[in-house]
């Protein structure tokens, strides 16, 4: 069961306050953000970069999921949308991608931004 508000996300009972990353095998791990922290003057905001990407793509994901957070405000950088062109990648606010993922069959990654 996953549930969201704005600033935290509830995966299978568990809260996280944070940005996380669920992994193909299910394991929720934390966004590693820092890796993109230099690009947030240029955004307004930390955005989702291909430097975040590399290490969690070795995991072969059928399809990536981005959950641009409550409002849909996280930016994507255009080469992490480059980077992620062949895993099908779905953008979506985080409200909406969680029913989503509940039903998904396939090998999956979730990107999943908890705040604006």
């Amino acid at each position: 069961m996953k549930k969201t508000g704005f600033g935290w996300i509830e995966i299978n009972g568990i809260r996280y306050d944070h940005d996380i990353i669920i992994h193909t095998d299910g394991s929720v791990s934390k966004r590693p953000k820092k890796r993109s922290r230099a690009l947030r003057e240029e955004y307004g905001h930390t955005p989702l970069s291909d430097e975040e990407l590399g290490s969690v793509l070795d995991e072969r994901p059928d399809i990536v999921y981005i959950g641009t957070g409550q409002y849909s405000s996280l930016p994507v950088t255009p080469e992490a949308l480059d980077f992620l062109k062949p895993y099908e990648p779905m953008l979506m606010p985080t409200p909406d991608l969680l029913p989503i993922l509940e039903n998904e069959k396939r090998r999956y990654i979730a990107v999943i931004h908890v705040t604006c």
